[in-house]
């Protein structure tokens, strides 16, 4: 599985690639999806290009993009988009139109509130935990756990000389995961290398411009879809490269 992140926070400054509209979203989800991706995971922006969670921006987007792909699509629910709980949990009792999946970041407040109501909905969730945070801890004594769609472990080390240490660290802390599938990602220079531990490891990943706006060569990407071509390979050559490799992560281990 790789599934295409398409926006994330990025605005207009980060370059003319990174799709904003309901109707940009939609092209670039239907080109990552013909390069090989199988999910896609989208940012609804205002038209001033904020992260929104209101029914009448997610709306639109979600839309644009069933009208063009048939895979999943699965929205953030991030507390930079509304920072009261309260007020975030209103806002995703209000959604009209449903995604397919939503990633809740467990160490946020209010996350288990958000994703009980989110399954209540019939959302399935993906669950955030981000490396240096709470949220492995928090996710491992939530009763959630087990109804979770899959782990979205996001490994927030930048430093691509440290980032498949990062993440190996981070796998260790998940555990068992409560037995949920486990997507595994990095951002900015530490993208690549925990792609292609992820290959090597078996594990789920996911490209696009939320998390790198570079290709592997430094070179900046220029859609989406370049990203998800160049992950596809990498991913199986990191798969390749990997065969019979010691650090296999087994759900409790990621030793190097």
């Amino acid at each position: 599985m790789v599934q295409v992140c398409l926006n994330g926070r990025r605005t207009a400054a980060d370059g003319a690639a990174v799709p904003m509209s309901p109707q940009e979203l939609a092209r670039s989800a239907a080109e990552a999806v013909a390069a090989g991706a199988t999910s896609v995971h989208v940012h609804p922006k205002t038209p001033c290009g904020h992260d929104s969670l209101s029914p009448r921006v997610l709306a639109p987007v979600l839309e644009a993009i069933r009208a063009r792909v048939r895979v999943p699509v699965g929205v953030t629910t991030g507390a930079w988009a509304e920072p009261d709980p309260s007020a975030r949990l209103a806002r995703v009792r209000s959604w009209s139109v449903l995604p397919d999946f939503a990633s809740v970041n467990w160490h946020e407040p209010g996350a288990e509130e958000v994703a009980g109501r989110l399954l209540s909905m019939g959302v399935a969730v993906e669950a955030g935990i981000w490396s240096g945070t709470e949220g492995a801890r928090r996710f491992a004594a939530s009763p959630l756990g087990p109804g979770v769609l899959r782990v979205l472990a996001e490994v927030t080390d930048p430093d691509p000389a440290t980032a498949e240490a990062s993440a190996r660290a981070l796998l260790a802390e998940l555990g068992a995961a409560h037995g949920r599938p486990v997507l595994l990602h990095g951002e900015e220079g530490g993208t690549w290398p925990v792609l292609r531990l992820a290959g090597r490891l078996g594990l789920a990943t996911r490209i696009g411009l939320e998390d790198t706006l570079l290709l592997p060569d430094g070179r900046r990407a220029g859609s989406n879809a370049c990203l998800v071509t160049e992950a596809r390979a990498r991913y199986g050559a990191g798969a390749r490269a990997g065969d019979g490799d010691s650090g296999e992560w087994n759900g409790g281990s990621a030793l190097s």
